[in-house]
């Protein structure tokens, strides 16, 4: 149960857009999530890390002490890329974008579309190809048992007017909905990380929704039969490589 007597929210932080530019501050913002045993699920885009040791070395890092990974597209210039692709065109982005993150090291079963938004046909190409999880603008699908977690995901938009104003509807969205117990996402790019105000409102987010009792987990723990046995949320703080090391500062 939660603070106020509801029941207890599930807080997942997503971090997208990873790449050289940004990693250093991906690794900044994985420590300080480390110091509230808080997961991160994160969206790799094959294409923005491809050439880059650090960035792919760091990512093994993460998942190796536990994140979760998901597949977060194909082609970074396409931002709603799998919004009304056909299965078939779907699945040939699919099997590329996999490819990718193999030469990676990396695997997934888990996908999130650039822009949260996901055709008809693609959630047919995700089964076909052995995915279990899609994580939509609204709502996170369980491939497998053919479930729907209804959930929105809060994230700052690409404009920037009144910045501190967004900031703060950031944190007070972020509080409500702990308080309606359920599942807050809360999603973050590399980008988001450049603003100071964006950074200090995301940790704030973070910080408010946990001290309304939610409990910190990632992707995989909405599926059906998931357990918490081995999983990030019961990790142990100084087992978790930050990634920092593995990262030289730009």
């Amino acid at each position: 149960m939660g603070p106020n007597g509801g029941v207890d929210a599930t807080l997942l932080v997503s971090l997208s857009g990873i790449g050289p530019a940004c990693v250093y501050r991906c690794a900044d913002l994985a420590t300080e999530l480390d110091r509230r045993r808080l997961p991160l699920s994160l969206l790799c885009t094959p294409g923005l890390v491809s050439g880059c040791a650090e960035t792919s070395g760091w990512l093994r890092a993460r998942v190796a002490g536990g994140d979760a990974v998901l597949l977060h597209g194909y082609d970074p210039r396409v931002r709603t890329e799998f919004a009304s692709l056909p299965a078939h065109e779907a699945g040939l982005r699919l099997i590329a974008a996999m490819a990718g993150l193999d030469r990676l090291g990396l695997q997934a079963d888990a996908f999130a579309p650039p822009g949260w938004l996901c055709s008809a046909g693609t959630v047919r190409a995700l089964r076909g190809h052995g995915f279990r999880q899609a994580a939509e603008l609204t709502v996170v699908r369980d491939l497998e048992a053919g479930t729907v977690v209804k959930s929105r995901v809060r994230a700052f938009e690409e404009r920037r007017p009144w910045e501190n104003r967004r900031c703060s509807a950031f944190v007070a969205g972020a509080r409500r909905s702990a308080r309606r117990g359920g599942v807050v996402r809360l999603a973050v790019s590399g980008t988001d990380l450049a603003s100071p105000c964006r950074r200090a409102a995301i940790l704030d987010a973070v910080d408010a929704v946990l001290g309304e009792g939610a409990v910190g987990r990632g992707y995989p723990a909405l599926r059906t039969g998931h357990t918490d046995e081995g999983s990030p949320l019961v990790r142990t703080l100084s087992s978790v490589p930050s990634g920092l090391s593995l990262v030289k500062r730009s």
